[in-house]
């Protein structure tokens, strides 16, 4: 029987607040780190008496706003008063002059389950610089709100020597099915072991639950837990010249383009019968992104069955299916950011695999079941039953 009574590791460390809060401490965070009942973490942590002397922000910013791959500034949190070091502006990971005079750093930040969702490679740097600098790290886990079942994990695992980025710097499935206190534990093991980590897990969570607590929108695009289930996949369409919904009521819930005829591409989607998804043609005006203003068609697409739903398979059959269809309009993308500027071989790192685009237009076996790998890469590092 699924369990509703969950608590954040954020909520557990609240009542192990005496062996830290002479701790000077400098918080990873932004505003979707919240406890169980919504309240910002900064909020509770300083109300809690603990001493929390600098924030750290990453992608999209502290307000967890900011639009995707634009550099996020320095600042000061307008609820606490307290300095903001950006770590997705002039640095990507805190330097030593951000924490000197810091005892230990606190990690909360949210998750997606997705590879290339940068929320998770923050936490890498963090990890590399509390390592060298010598400086303690608790991370205060989250469930993962696409569930935690391993054999939904979906490749491929990131070539590292071909396609490491801050979209995907080590070697993972695209859709991992981890949290990020398990991921930390498996990288302390295999990237980071002079780590001084501790892991403050989830109350009452199971691995396959995904409801029991309320989703709080984890940045601009990802309002909703429906569209972090289609990201792993829709995502991938970033790195193609078609619209992904960003600045519509349906981010990562659509994708369309002037040069898209819907009606024949709902057609001949729907033949390649991905299960527990509904598809349906949209035509809408493009409010960000590529074609701006401009008329677009394509595709709405709505998860009916999670369980049997395998959003990367669907992504890149459905970039497979563009290209048979529309062979002289698809093109890759230069998806200028913070993380790549210029943009170049997006579709390569997202994906994690080198000349991404000519191996599905080659109709490539790029998803294979690395399922009962990733299960026994992750075994020893599994915080939930």
């Amino acid at each position: 029987m699924i369990q509703t009574n969950i608590l954040f590791g954020i909520d557990q460390l609240l009542s192990h607040a005496s062996v830290y809060k002479n701790k000077r401490i400098a918080l990873v965070c932004n505003n979707a780190s919240v406890t169980t009942n919504g309240i910002a973490t900064r909020i509770t942590l300083k109300e809690k008496g603990f001493n929390v002397v600098k924030l750290f922000s990453p992608e999209h910013g502290l307000n967890a706003s900011g639009e995707d791959g634009h550099y996020q500034a320095n600042g000061t949190d307008g609820l606490t008063g307290l300095p903001v070091t950006s770590l997705y502006g002039d640095r990507l990971a805190p330097k030593q002059e951000d924490l000197r005079d810091i005892d230990m750093v606190l990690l909360d930040l949210p998750d997606i389950g997705c590879r290339f969702y940068t929320y998770l490679w923050t936490m890498t740097h963090v990890m590399e610089a509390c390592a060298v600098y010598n400086i303690p790290l608790l991370i205060t886990d989250r469930p993962n709100p696409t569930g935690g079942n391993l054999l939904q994990a979906e490749g491929p695992m990131l070539d590292e020597a071909t396609c490491s980025s801050f979209i995907g710097r080590w070697s993972l499935p695209v859709r991992h099915c981890c949290t990020l206190g398990e991921l930390a534990g498996y990288f302390k093991a295999t990237k980071v072991p002079t780590l001084q980590l501790t892991i403050m897990p989830v109350s009452n969570w199971q691995r396959q639950q995904t409801d029991g607590y309320t989703f709080t929108p984890t940045s601009p695009a990802i309002r909703h837990r429906s569209t972090a289930l289609l990201y792993p996949g829709m995502g991938l369409l970033e790195g193609i010249n078609v619209n992904e919904g960003r600045g519509t009521e349906y981010p990562f819930e659509v994708c369309a383009a002037p040069w898209i005829n819907k009606e024949e591409l709902h057609s001949l989607f729907l033949q390649t019968n991905h299960p527990g998804i509904y598809i349906e043609p949209v035509s809408y005006i493009a409010q960000n992104g590529l074609y701006i203003n401009e008329s677009c068609h394509g595709l709405k697409i709505s998860v009916t069955d999670e369980n049997s739903f395998h959003p990367v398979s669907m992504g890149i059959s459905l970039i497979g299916t563009l290209l048979n269809l529309y062979p002289f309009e698809v093109k890759e993308r230069l998806y200028d950011s913070r993380a790549n500027p210029g943009g170049k071989a997006h579709l390569d790192k997202l994906l994690g695999i080198p000349h991404a685009l000519n191996a599905i237009k080659n109709g490539e076996n790029i998803i294979t079941d690395i399922s009962n790998e990733w299960t026994k890469l992750m075994k020893d590092y599994l915080l939930y039953q």
